[in-house]
């Protein structure tokens, strides 16, 4: 597996302030990650350690393989924060300050415009653009040295229903045809379910789980969750004498039917009358922002 990021044990401490804790990050190329946490949970400065605008208190971090993070920052573009730029200059004169700075050839401006759809914004001066203008043009300052790896803060945070499907559109358009890698973090977890390929879940400062999107489908569907003593014996009467296999067993002693639910009750009379003893038998599942906030700490 090819990695365009991976920590080990990141921790910053401010004070007496354990912020960020021994995350141990893992960020496949070509993925879109969705780094999720609630405000305070550390997901910034994580973000900033990984840019290179604020050094670890302790452990590691490579980029693209290479612990060399001077030389591989430079395929690193980063949108953290609110989006730096001149309010009385246009979308193009704030672009051309930077790609003066970073000797980038003049063509990458306009092409870079176009490719956020700022280019028809003409001689608008940013103190006029609306919010998604704003975060599409700090996406373009981003992009001005075509990285590899791009690093977004909460850039739909804010943003009217229009200006979140505009830059949804371009993530992905940015994934799929330019091949960039994206982490980025978003309170809106439905919008961030239709363009997240992989999930990091930090709470005060940990990174409590990750996981690929096709195993978020599977931990929020609904099911009929058996706790039991004997998992083999529970199984063979699921498919001997009931006749289900719709069913996993996701850890020990653990059994999750996926059909039938309705007939719950008698799926448990059998188990008992084959010799299983069920400890617990309930429905779990739930939406997905309903999974999320277990996750964040935010359910009873």
């Amino acid at each position: 597996m090819e990695y365009v990021l991976t920590t080990e044990n990141v921790t910053k401490v401010y004070g007496k302030n354990k912020v960020v804790n021994r995350v141990n990050m893992h960020m496949k190329k070509g993925s879109i990650y969705g780094f999720i946490g609630k405000n305070g949970a550390g997901k910034t400065t994580f973000m900033r350690m990984v840019a290179g605008l604020a050094a670890p208190t302790e452990g590691e971090i490579e980029l693209f393989g290479s612990r060399d993070l001077e030389r591989e920052r430079m395929r690193v573009g980063c949108l953290i924060e609110n989006p730096g730029a001149f309010a009385n200059m246009t979308a193009k004169e704030n672009l051309e300050v930077i790609r003066r700075q970073f000797g980038i050839a003049e063509p990458a401006v306009d092409s870079m415009l176009e490719f956020v759809g700022l280019l028809e914004a003409g001689k608008k001066k940013v103190k006029n653009f609306s919010m998604g203008m704003k975060q599409r043009l700090g996406i373009a300052v981003a992009l001005l040295r075509n990285p590899d790896f791009l690093i977004l803060d909460e850039p739909i945070n804010g943003l009217d229903p229009e200006g979140i499907i505009e830059i949804r559109e371009l993530l992905l358009k940015l994934n799929k045809e330019k091949k960039i890698s994206i982490l980025i973090s978003s309170h809106i977890l439905g919008e961030l379910s239709k363009i997240a390929s992989d999930y990091g879940i930090i709470r005060d400062g940990v990174l409590v789980d990750e996981f690929e999107a096709k195993e978020l489908d599977n931990r929020c569907r609904r099911c009929q969750k058996i706790i039991v003593d004997q998992t083999e014996l529970a199984a063979g009467i699921l498919e001997e004498k009931l006749h289900i296999k719709g069913y996993d067993v996701p850890a020990q002693n653990t059994i999750r039917i996926f059909e039938d639910l309705e007939k719950a009750a008698e799926t448990n009379r059998a188990l008992i009358l084959g010799g299983v003893n069920i400890k617990e038998s309930y429905f779990a599942g739930q939406d997905l922002e309903g999974y999320f906030m277990e996750l964040l700490g935010d359910v009873q």
